[in-house]
């Protein structure tokens, strides 16, 4: 195990470039970079917003009175995997104004002023921020606000956009490799190998993590990479909390890239288990069940 976790970065970029090998195209492995993704020292992050949620709804306790509603916690599955299909920029990030750089073939990041969330009992898709104004977002939580902001959800307006910095983009770069990772994890759960199931979570894990700038993956540097992949993990944890929403359940919780906790049934709108589409219940050492009780602290109105 010791040696396999390791030899996971070396893999995954071998396999990856063994993948890519009768591609159309290539990716800029060490683009020049804007200030705004150039990390000041080791210890200071780069001005990007990933929108990590922690959302806890205020409605609820679990210190009310009368704690009576049932709440179950539950667990993403390979939340980082899954969020490999996502548009990334293919070259070197170019400047635009306004909305100029926003296009459906384009990826990268954006300045933008979010309109306010006006819907407590359900998480804001920017997550948890002190300051407000503008802020440097990823392509993948803009796509969310303004899929939000359209005519299916019609739960804020649209964001102002003030400037990016974007390349022509595809969301099948990655998606090979998350599907081969995917098809090893099912063989893994399948045949009981532990062995196999950690390595593999080490691959996509330590992929997400250093292909940044990182001193143990030397041969790509795309932090606007993995700002987004991880901001697609938010996205998609916030798609599943809208989707419990929307069948009845009140979301007491979301926190960071894989946690949902809900009121009611869960298994009525998710299936239990531990396929990239499943949800499993998700344990800790203070709720070994991964239920417990919640009460109302204020009337609804």
């Amino acid at each position: 195990m010791k040696a396999l976790m390791k030899r996971a970065v070396p893999d995954v970029m071998e396999l990856l470039t063994e993948i890519r090998a009768t591609a159309r195209y290539e990716y800029t492995a060490y683009p020049t970079l804007p200030d705004i993704l150039e990390k000041p020292s080791k210890k200071i992050a780069d001005q990007i917003w990933e929108a990590r949620p922690t959302f806890r709804h205020p409605d609820y306790s679990m210190r009310a009175a009368h704690p009576d509603i049932k709440v179950t916690a539950l667990d993403t599955n390979a939340a980082y995997l899954s969020a490999l299909k996502c548009w990334l920029p293919i070259g070197r990030l170019e400047h635009t104004t306004g909305a100029d750089g926003v296009n459906p073939k384009r990826s990268g990041v954006h300045l933008i002023t979010p309109a306010p969330w006006a819907h407590p009992h359900l998480p804001n898709p920017l997550g948890d921020r002190d300051e407000p104004g503008a802020l440097w977002v990823t392509d993948a939580t803009l796509r969310l606000l303004l899929r939000l902001s359209g005519p299916k959800y019609k739960l804020t307006p649209a964001p102002e956009i003030h400037e990016s910095w974007t390349s022509g983009a595809t969301e099948n770069y990655l998606d090979t490799l998350r599907k081969v990772l995917a098809a090893a994890r099912d063989e893994a759960l399948t045949t009981q190998d532990s062995l196999m199931e950690a390595y593999v979570k080490a691959m996509y894990s330590k992929l997400v993590s250093t292909m940044g700038e990182s001193d143990a993956n030397r041969k790509i540097i795309r932090p606007d990479w993995m700002h987004i992949v991880r901001a697609q993990a938010h996205a998609n944890l916030w798609g599943k909390a809208y989707k419990a929403h929307q069948a009845g359940l009140d979301i007491i919780a979301l926190l960071g890239t894989d946690e949902l906790h809900v009121t009611g049934d869960p298994w009525q709108v998710f299936d239990q288990g531990r396929g990239l589409s499943q949800m499993k219940i998700k344990y800790s050492k203070a709720k070994e069940s991964g239920e417990y009780m919640v009460g109302k602290v204020k009337s609804d109105g």
